[in-house]
């Protein structure tokens, strides 16, 4: 059961995440505000610092490929985006120390990252018709605080069961 508890918890959280998608948008003083969860990115971007590059890029790979299958219409988007944040992830952490309060604001970054390029390719397709002020007002200030709340409850949870697997995998390979 242990040595599929990374790809229970990766399930759980792509179904978590249309469910906490019915929240959003939440209206304050007139304005919608879009809440958008990215608790799956999160724990992919976990998972290629504290676990494996490769198990992450390829988690990200078919999860991604299933957000686009189910979500969207644009077969690719996902798909591509998954992996390369979980490749840049494992990329940056070479060069600092894997500290949760770094994975923290790393993972954020690269959630931000991850709105801003698809927000990028919907207007340049035309889905979208905001401007880049009313996207950072309305869409990306709320989605980062909302995932920031997230790795902020989780992150610590995350790091424990990954470094865990991963000190099981390694007495595995010394027997």
């Amino acid at each position: 059961m242990i040595r599929y508890v990374i790809m229970i918890i990766s399930v759980l959280l792509f179904y978590m995440e249309p469910i906490f998608g019915l929240f959003s948008p939440i209206e304050l003083n007139g304005h919608f505000y879009v809440l958008v969860p990215r608790f799956l990115i999160i724990y992919l971007i976990f998972i290629a610092i504290y676990y494996d590059r490769k198990r992450a890029m390829l988690y990200g790979l078919i999860f991604g490929l299933l957000y686009d299958v189910f979500f969207i219409d644009i077969i690719g988007l996902y798909s591509f985006i998954f992996p390369l944040m979980c490749l840049v992830a494992s990329f940056i952490v070479r060069f600092i120390h894997h500290h949760l309060l770094v994975a923290t604001v790393l993972t954020l970054l690269l959630v931000a990252a991850v709105e801003i390029i698809l927000f990028l390719f919907y207007t340049s397709i035309g889905i979208k018709s905001l401007t880049f002020a009313n996207f950072y007002q309305f869409n990306l200030i709320p989605t980062m605080i909302a995932n920031g709340v997230f790795v902020l409850m989780f992150g610590w949870l995350f790091k424990y069961i990954l470094l865990n697997r991963f000190n099981q995998k390694l007495l595995l390979l010394q027997k």
